[in-house]
């Protein structure tokens, strides 16, 4: 994955000096007065990139683009850069060499400006770095959770109990509307009696047809 990471520019600044300064004496922050501001013991360019989750400051000469020191920095604030106690445009920043060998040394820029677009870029990027780390965590935790199963196992089944739909209280029935040409019975009013339609008298061809059966003979055997 490290030889897969890509560098990236962060920030460029054309001018920036570079002091020697004298060892800390106390646990007091670094104090720009009493480097020799006027003097600076080299001038460049500064550029500031990053890959992966390291930042680093490159100071290089301005027309070559050769490397004169580089400071590798895995955490902003921290020890590998430090702001003074007594300006915003200077900071002491910790060089290292291919051997391992580091020392401190002390950087200032001419316009304020800049000294602010060097203080944010580091700090955008190692934002981004809290964040990814965040992410990273919360996911490697989800790995360890246990999985909820809500798979059935064999021969296990599920009921379902459908209650009969209710009509609301209070409501009345809607009559319901006929088709295409259809016509539809009104409910009767309320408390209202359905007539029942009269029987039709019958007619004179049902009676010609009627036969009437004879009379039974009484038999002498019966008594009255």
């Amino acid at each position: 994955a490290a030889e897969l990471e890509y560098e990236s520019v962060l920030c460029v600044k054309p001018d920036v000096n570079v002091y020697r300064i004298p060892p800390r004496t106390s646990n007091r922050g670094y104090r720009a007065s009493d480097w020799k501001l006027d003097y600076p013991d080299w001038t460049g360019r500064l550029r500031v990139t990053s890959k992966g989750k390291t930042a680093y400051i490159k100071l290089e000469d301005k027309v070559s683009g050769e490397l004169f020191a580089q400071a590798p920095i895995d955490q902003y604030p921290g020890i590998a850069v430090e702001t003074v106690t007594d300006s915003s445009r200077y900071f002491v920043i910790r060089i290292q060499d291919g051997t391992g060998r580091s020392a401190f040394i002390g950087i200032g820029f001419t316009d304020r400006g800049d000294a602010f677009d060097f203080n944010v870029s580091l700090q955008d990027h190692f934002k981004w770095v809290k964040q990814e780390t965040e992410i990273s965590k919360e996911s490697q935790e989800a790995d360890t959770r246990p999985k909820l199963d809500l798979g059935f196992k064999e021969g296990q089944t599920i009921k379902l109990n459908i209650g009969n739909m209710t009509t609301k209280k209070g409501g009345a029935a809607k009559p319901r509307v006929s088709g295409s040409g259809g016509l539809s019975l009104l409910p009767p009013p309320p408390g209202g009696k359905t007539a029942i339609p009269p029987v039709p008298p019958p007619s004179s061809t049902a009676i010609a047809n009627h036969v009437t059966p004879p009379p039974m003979l009484k038999s002498s055997n019966v008594s009255s």
